[in-house]
């Protein structure tokens, strides 16, 4: 069993020799990319050069080459190119560089009043835990390589002891952590960390794509708080960041910096080497037997009809999963000797495709169940640690994970990746994309769709996925309610004054008022002051996580297995749930609610737990309305609950369902701002949508206006949440509701009620000027539909927007 590299042999292994070949509904071939390399730049310390030289990086590319001699000059800086182009480098050769100098500046002549200067510090800031460990690792081996022995590297987050936190204040030269650690931690206690802000020089901020929507607001907020620091204690660093391919990097990095576009060099011409890549758009097939009749242990699961088919078109059967095909293709990726990632939708996912391919290629080769393992978050970091190692080194010759993996962990000389389920953003595609064939080598590509209605259609318009542009990343630091906080956090760092507004936009003013107002701060003619006992970084959450992550700690022996986020744990850690880790299943007994733990036993089961959960929405408050005729708009405040009420159990593979068990849990409320608008029975008259394609038509109207907003409240998609009902008991009528998904509202709903006309004609546009024939991605369908999207009725919902449109200005009546 050879290592493959060959993409046409690793296609040839996914076709099974012309076996499979009506599963790929497209292929594309990107083609190889010869690289271009620069020169070290003259100012690089000679021992860092040596060290690369020893890892194997003769000389650096292009890129990263004109991102350095960018940052070295004192430039902010963007690099946005590839996976695997290596835009570490640009990074670390000025900062490390930077730190040596003024360290033999002092040793050469340490008489000199210049030489008496701190070394220069570096703060390092990436999305997550993981992500600052591999750096440190990366970061070790080069100063080992380099023998460089004056630089101090240490991550410090909240994992960190406090005698670790106090050397690493005393010493570190090179501090690696998160944004949520700097909100905390580090700027409310910004005096401990004087020696580091006095001479910070460099902040790195990785994979800052990551940085959207609510929690890129925040991370933005959080940056401007320690440049406001730094700039007081006499520092004013350059900031480096490294992105994926987004749109427009400059302007997303100087909205994350508070700085003009101008003011940052965005790098964007990769020079790095490819491979030719070999992308494959993959349909499973179809399931033998069909109907409620067939005998086919899913059928009395199938839907009567099938809402997408145009009349005419032959009628849509069953398919496989996309977690039972992905399971099939990298068990024969791997007994082929490919080393492969198969990225999944979600963990149940991940641990489910592990354990299926590891008893594919068991019955081939025994020896090679041990190279297939899951990783996904919720492991232990120790764990995820040996798990990077073994498929770097290739004692694992397949991991199948979340999106856990998708961001920076460097794991190269991949041959393949499998992408179960179209992961919702083509810039995350190209992501996980991106771990195949990296470091110049040949790479296979497969997404396959899931039975869903986006799905379906991205493997059949292969133009949706491989051609379209990759999204902006979007987010607002001016929207007041992530705002008010970090003003109130920066005022209890550092008295604000008037001449700092700049910095925190142009609403700061305002809401300022607002929070005196309100007896939040006290204005005094120094600035604003915060005078209360408690933290003021206490008053939000970055990543809006809704509680402690819910640890998994199996009784007899009280090892704990994992963690479970808050807002999924009544739903995967109920009493009788089945938790899987690493292939082992572990049935919970206990879930202690108020104590974040769930007590599980280990034991062999043959099936599976799926959740059943009710969401309502109630209004509890209108602050504003307006009536456009008939058709009346709101804002106001609403519960979102969500209530897991029992489970079901289903037999592993076919899903057969073995039993239901109703479950006591309590209902979880979310209140969050919503704008919602109603249609009465005289508009669905005008609309000709009758009362059977109503559910249809609300719900696709919903799902286009979500999809809609983010172009004009610079929000994410996943920012935002939304109902649609026939009959809602609070207002009587058919009601769509669309609402912030953040506790308190996060300002898209209000912004979506001030341009409602705009808004709901440009979802109106949007489905009419698309030339699908029942809905697609582009219009009514969405990634994150907890229905499936169904049902949807494209039609009726352009006659229902049409008819509310019509009423646009109208005055009331």
């Amino acid at each position: 069993m050879g290592h493959v590299t060959s993409a046409d042999e690793l296609l040839d292994v996914l076709l099974a020799g012309g076996r499979r070949t009506e599963r790929a509904t497209h292929v594309r071939r990107l083609p190889a990319r010869e690289g271009r390399r620069g020169d070290w730049p003259a100012w690089a310390d000679g021992d860092l050069v040596r060290g690369y030289r020893a890892l194997g990086v003769e000389a650096p590319w292009e890129h990263q080459v004109q991102a350095a001699q960018a940052a070295w000059s004192g430039r902010h800086t963007v690099l946005a190119t590839s996976t695997g182009s290596g835009k570490s480098l640009a990074y670390w050769l000025p900062a490390l560089t930077a730190i040596r100098d003024r360290t033999a500046a002092a040793t050469l002549d340490p008489g000199r009043i210049e030489s008496a200067r701190r070394r220069a510090g570096v703060l390092y800031l990436c999305p997550t835990k993981a992500l600052a460990a591999d750096q440190l690792a990366a970061l070790e081996r080069l100063l080992t390589a380099a023998r460089v022995r004056d630089v101090r590297v240490a991550q410090c987050d909240g994992d960190t002891s406090q005698d670790e936190r106090r050397w690493v204040r005393d010493h570190a030269d090179v501090v690696l952590t998160n944004p949520d650690f700097l909100h905390f931690s580090f700027l409310p206690q910004h005096e401990r960390w004087s020696r580091l802000l006095s001479s910070l020089r460099y902040v790195v901020l990785d994979e800052c794509h990551a940085f959207r929507g609510v929690f890129g607001a925040h991370v933005a907020l959080v940056l401007r708080r320690l440049r406001r620091l730094a700039a007081a204690y006499g520092a004013s660093p350059t900031f480096v960041l490294a992105s994926a391919t987004t749109a427009d990097p400059a302007a997303s990095a100087a909205r994350l910096l508070g700085v003009e576009p101008d003011e940052v060099e965005a790098v964007t011409d990769d020079a790095s080497p490819a491979g030719r890549k070999t992308v494959v758009l993959w349909q499973p097939p179809e399931l033998p037997g069909y109907g409620p009749d067939s005998g086919a242990p899913w059928a009395s699961l199938l839907p009567d009809e099938d809402p997408w088919r145009t009349p005419g078109e032959p009628e849509d059967r069953p398919r496989r999963t996309a977690t039972a095909e992905v399971a099939d293709l990298l068990a024969d990726l791997v007994a082929h000797g490919g080393r492969t990632l198969a990225f999944t939708r979600s963990r149940r996912a991940a641990e489910s495709v592990a354990t299926t391919t590891r008893e594919h290629v068991g019955s081939v080769d025994p020896s090679l169940r041990a190279t297939v393992q899951a990783y996904r978050g919720g492991y232990l970091p120790e764990e995820r640690r040996a798990l990077e190692r073994a498929i770097r080194e290739g004692s694992v010759r397949a991991l199948a994970t979340t999106n856990a993996l998708e961001l920076g962990v460097d794991i190269s000389g991949l041959d393949a990746v499998l992408i179960a389920g179209w992961p919702g953003t083509r810039v995350s595609f190209w992501q996980q994309a991106g771990r195949a064939g990296r470091a110049g080598a040949d790479g296979l590509v497969a997404l396959v769709a899931r039975e869903d209605p986006l799905d379906t259609y991205l493997v059949h318009h292969p133009e949706a996925v491989l051609d379209a542009p990759v999204e902006a990343t979007t987010f607002d630091p001016t929207n007041p309610y992530v705002l008010a906080p970090h003003l109130c956090a920066a005022a209890a760092e550092r008295p604000v004054r008037t001449e700092e507004l700049d910095l925190f936009g142009p609403r700061a003013a305002a809401v300022l008022d607002d929070l005196v107002a309100h007896g939040v701060l006290r204005r005094r003619t120094s600035g604003w002051y915060w005078t209360h006992a408690e933290p003021a970084a206490r008053l939000t959450d970055l990543r809006g996580a809704g509680g402690n992550p819910v640890r998994v700690v199996e009784n007899e022996t009280g090892r704990v297995l994992g963690t479970v986020d808050a807002a999924a744990a009544d739903a995967s850690l109920h009493p009788g749930a089945v938790y899987v880790h690493q292939g082992a299943t572990f049935v919970v007994d206990e879930l202690h609610q108020a104590d974040d733990v769930a007590l599980v036993t280990r034991r062999d089961v043959d099936f599976g737990t799926w959740a059943k959960w009710l969401t309502t929405t109630d209004v509890v408050e209108v602050h504003d309305e307006r009536r456009w005729g008939p058709v009346t708009w709101h804002l106001g405040m609403v519960d979102v609950t969500s209530q897991v009420l029992g489970f079901h159990r289903k037999h592993l593979p076919d899903l057969r369902v073995l039993g239901y068990e109703d479950l006591d849990l309590p209902p979880r409320t979310l209140r969050t701002s919503s704008v919602w608008w109603t249609a009465p029975a005289s508009v669905l008259e005008e609309a000709a949508v009758t009362l059977e394609a109503l559910p249809g038509a609300l719900h696709a109207a919903e799902h286009a206006s979500i999809g809609l907003l983010p172009l004009l409240a610079t929000c994410d998609r996943w920012d935002l949440g939304g109902l649609s009902t026939a009959l809602h008991p609070d207002t009587g009528e058919a009601t769509v509701f669309v609402h912030d998904a953040h506790p308190g509202g996060a300002g898209f709903a209000e912004r979506g009620f001030e341009l409602g006309p705009i808004w709901l004609t440009a979802t109106r546009d949007a489905i009419a000027a698309c030339p699908c024939a029942a809905g697609c991605p582009a219009c009514v369908q969405s990634p994150k539909c907890g229905n499936g999207n169904h049902p949807l009725d494209k039609a009726a919902a352009l006659r229902l927007l049409d008819a509310v449109l019509r009423h646009a200005g109208a005055p009331s009546r």
